[in-house]
């Protein structure tokens, strides 16, 4: 059965910005601030120690009871069983995804305008990760999207809207009212001196100024 998934705060790691020795340590410190989802991104890794690493990671999601969203690399989510993968628009089809998957598993797939998402949501995405908002270092060759064209693909689609893309304390409130259910943070938690501090702030702002005030919530 497909678990019931809260977006609200989606944690994306790096391990080149994380504060902490570990990303273990990292992961676990934001899932204590509050983090509702964790995608783990390994961009510059082989595939053995992807492994290694989403195992070990599991075992904190796991005993957290928060889904593990595995990015772009479908092998690795269904060797360690993760809950789901996150696809680009690079990556393959979220329908073809689905076909290996099976029906429990979570997909998310990225756009960055109306006619993206509202054909993501067709192949049969779960959510959709909509950006960049503010600008971002931690990814080449993004796609700006106005704050205006984020409410517009939430008002074109029916399934829960994540932005991602710079979004910081500081910005974060910007984004009440655009009907959005989560923002995907990085470098703002990951990055912070006290990561779980960090996460319970941003979930506090999300809850009481950004979701709460969300057509959608």
């Amino acid at each position: 059965m497909k678990p019931r998934v809260d977006y609200t705060l989606y944690l994306c790691t790096d391990r080149e910005l994380m504060s902490e020795d570990t990303l273990e340590k990292s992961v676990e410190l934001a899932i204590q601030g509050g983090v509702t989802v964790v995608q783990l991104r390994e961009k510059d890794c082989s595939g053995r120690e992807f492994l290694q690493v989403a195992r070990e990671v599991k075992q904190i999601t796991d005993a957290y009871e928060i889904p593990l969203i595995i990015n772009d690399r479908i092998d690795i989510a269904m060797a360690v069983d993760a809950d789901g993968v996150h696809l680009g628009q690079s990556d393959i089809p979220a329908h073809t995804a689905r076909e290996l998957l099976g029906p429990d598993k979570i997909i998310g797939v990225s756009a960055y305008n109306k006619e993206l998402a509202v054909e993501a949501q067709k192949e049969g995405a779960d959510y959709l990760g909509v950006g960049d908002i503010f600008g971002t270092s931690t990814k080449a060759g993004t796609h700006h999207v106005e704050i205006d064209t984020l409410s517009r693909i939430c008002q074109a689609v029916k399934i829960p809207v994540v932005a991602i893309g710079g979004i910081n304390l500081s910005n974060v409130t910007k984004l009440a009212g655009t009907g959005i259910q989560g923002t995907a943070v990085i470098s703002a938690i990951i990055a912070s001196k006290n990561i779980t501090e960090a996460a319970t702030k941003m979930l506090s702002l999300l809850k009481n100024e950004v979701i709460v005030n969300s057509p959608k919530a």
